[in-house]
């Protein structure tokens, strides 16, 4: 099974929640709409509203709340990216120039703003107090993430375990939500439920982790930015943390360095080759697998159906994609 497979299978689906996208991103505000269409439409791969519509479909849906739901999953991802690359000064996403920099930092925030209380508004819409709890929560604990992420911009000592609780907040939880969402409108147990929230959390930790193995050996046509923009923007990612822990001093002090000074111009190529001493990015790509090992078990006692192969398919894909 292909990843093109899942998007034939949900197809439709994805057709019906773009219709939701492109009328509840209308505003009179022409600038609103500009900036909206342009993140919206930049090719993102959409997996977060395609895991409510896998989840959902695996434990047999069959109403219409789920086109909504993906369209709010999704303005609510847009917004964290919009806010993301004022922040991290990014120019560069998905091989396109990013919205602040053709818009301008404060057009990109405030049109993120417009898109977190427009999903708010469409949660209101589904009128199901347990659904606007898990997005409530979700979008707060995104916030944390990112504000911790800040907290470890240019810092050398954080640790593997501070770092996994970033991704957890930042990128695992909406990945938790959307999976989450498809258990709550398909009247599932609590503990389907709880096992369908554990396995998005799961994959959301292991696509993290492969992007930060894909910035220091990814190609720049395949995952739409240069390599070492994270270090860039003095990021420590997986990658630095271990190298840093298992290489010899003077290869430490490099790592160290270079996470301070943001990967000023010729440090690059030094790290890269301290990642590859230190066999960084093999590590990297083993937790990212056993992350995909434990979502595949998580949903283990859902009935089979194309649609459950398409959530063990994007298990496998998370750790094996070049992009």
């Amino acid at each position: 099974m292909s990843i093109d497979h899942i998007k034939r299978l949900i197809g439709p689906d994805i057709e019906a929640m773009d219709e939701v996208i492109r009328i509840k991103l209308h505003s009179e505000v022409v600038l609103v709409r500009q900036v909206g269409e342009y993140i919206i439409n930049s090719g993102g791969k959409r997996l977060r509203p395609t895991l409510v519509m896998l989840s959902s479909g695996a434990l047999g849906y069959a109403g219409k709340y789920h086109h909504d739901l993906a369209a709010i999953i999704e303005f609510i991802h847009t917004a964290t990216l919009l806010h993301d690359d004022v922040v991290d000064e990014s120019k560069l996403r998905r091989n396109k120039a990013t919205a602040n920099a053709l818009f301008g930092n404060a057009a990109s925030v405030l049109v993120g703003d417009f898109l977190y209380s427009r999903s708010f508004q469409m949660m209101v819409g589904v009128n199901n107090m347990k659904i606007m709890q898990v997005l409530a929560d979700a979008t707060n604990t995104i916030a944390e993430g990112e504000v911790l992420q800040l907290l470890n911009c240019r810092n050398p000592d954080v640790n593997e375990e501070n770092y996994l609780k970033v991704i957890r907040y930042k990128t695992a939880k909406l990945f938790e939500a959307a999976t989450r969402l498809g258990a709550i409108i398909s009247n599932a147990s609590s503990d389907i439920e709880k096992s369908m929230a554990a396995y998005g959390m799961h994959l959301g930790t292991a696509f993290q982790l492969t992007d930060d193995m894909l910035d220091y050996s990814g190609n720049y046509h395949d995952i739409g930015k240069n390599l070492g923009d994270d270090l860039a923007e003095g990021k420590p990612t997986l990658p630095l943390i271990y190298a840093m822990k298992t290489g010899s001093k003077k290869q430490a002090r490099i790592i160290s360095e270079a996470i301070q000074n943001g990967g000023n111009e010729g440090m690059l190529e030094a790290v890269l080759q301290v990642i590859h001493e230190t066999d960084s990015l093999a590590y990297t790509r083993k937790k990212a697998e056993a992350e995909s090992c434990m979502a595949v078990e998580k949903i283990s006692l859902i009935p089979n159906s194309d649609y459950k192969d398409c959530l063990l398919k994007l298990a496998t894909f998370a750790v094996e994609r070049n992009y």
